[in-house]
């Protein structure tokens, strides 16, 4: 197989998965070391290395990325409807139900929702509107 295939200008590029030449080196290093200095980070932390307690605790526990939220919001059927779900939103913020964060982003959603009906709404006006024009040419004939 050519190095560089025919469209394809950049070549094949790294195997998914590989390492480079520096991150090899390192592991032979630390071959059958590592369970070693895992366990020496951890006595670190435990006799109060903040430090190593951040380290420890970051590799352990991942960054969380979103978790459900306990608001109840309205049916919303109609854009009137977004009203009601966006006051449900700010007392649930207020009340501490809710993170600023969270509420933000709920908040997000909700505009997301009334821009949609506002497409559906524009949908329908522009059928109207062709449709007058459609009549109108027919009455000129």
């Amino acid at each position: 197989m050519p190095k560089f295939e025919k469209g394809n200008p950049g070549g094949p590029g790294r195997p998914r998965g590989s390492r480079n030449a520096v991150n090899q080196l390192l592991n032979q290093l630390v071959e059958g070391e590592a369970e070693t200095m895992v366990r020496k980070m951890i006595e670190a932390a435990s006799d109060g290395d903040r430090v190593a307690a951040r380290l420890v605790l970051s590799r352990i526990w991942a960054a969380p990325k979103g978790r459900a939220l306990q608001v109840e919001l309205p049916d919303i059927r109609t854009p009137a409807d977004l009203l009601d779900a966006h006051a449900a939103v700010a007392a649930a913020v207020s009340d501490g139900r809710l993170t600023a964060q969270d509420g933000a982003s709920l908040s997000a959603m909700l505009e997301t929702h009334r821009r949609a009906f506002e497409l559906v709404a524009q949908e329908a006006k522009i059928d109207q509107l062709d449709d007058r024009v459609w009549q109108y040419k027919e009455a000129l004939k």
